[in-house]
């Protein structure tokens, strides 16, 4: 049980290392790119993901959020992220105010609707 799973991991330009080796991005697009890796395989209504393109270039963020698209067809996403990139493509955004000391309010945006008033 506490055996680990290795993961050896050998981005453009780099010669093959263990992920420990890697830097913060590296390790989170490794991740990201197994995750999407397994979801091609085995899709799942949903899928929660919490922050996990923090580290990323804003150019992996945009690509990152694309495979949000790609694979939105067959999986649902719930995205918890403070990037723009990623909050770009959303269709629907939640988010969490406090106008008050104390008492949090939640605000969500279609984005879909929003972009038609844009239009008018």
């Amino acid at each position: 049980m506490e055996t680990g799973v290795e993961i050896v991991a050998q981005p453009p330009g780099k010669k093959l290392q263990n992920m420990n080796l890697l830097s913060g991005g590296e390790r989170a697009l490794t991740a990201i790119t197994l995750l999407f890796s397994i979801l091609k395989v085995r899709p799942v209504p949903f899928c929660v993901l919490d922050e996990v393109e923090a580290a990323l270039d804003e150019a992996n963020v945009d690509r990152f959020a694309q495979f949000l698209t790609d694979f939105s067809a067959d999986t649902q996403f719930i995205v918890i992220t403070h990037r723009k990139g990623t909050m770009e493509r959303a269709d629907v955004l939640y988010g969490v105010t406090m106008q008050e000391s104390g008492v949090s309010s939640v605000v969500s945006v279609k984005l879909e609707e929003s972009e038609s008033l844009l239009e008018v």
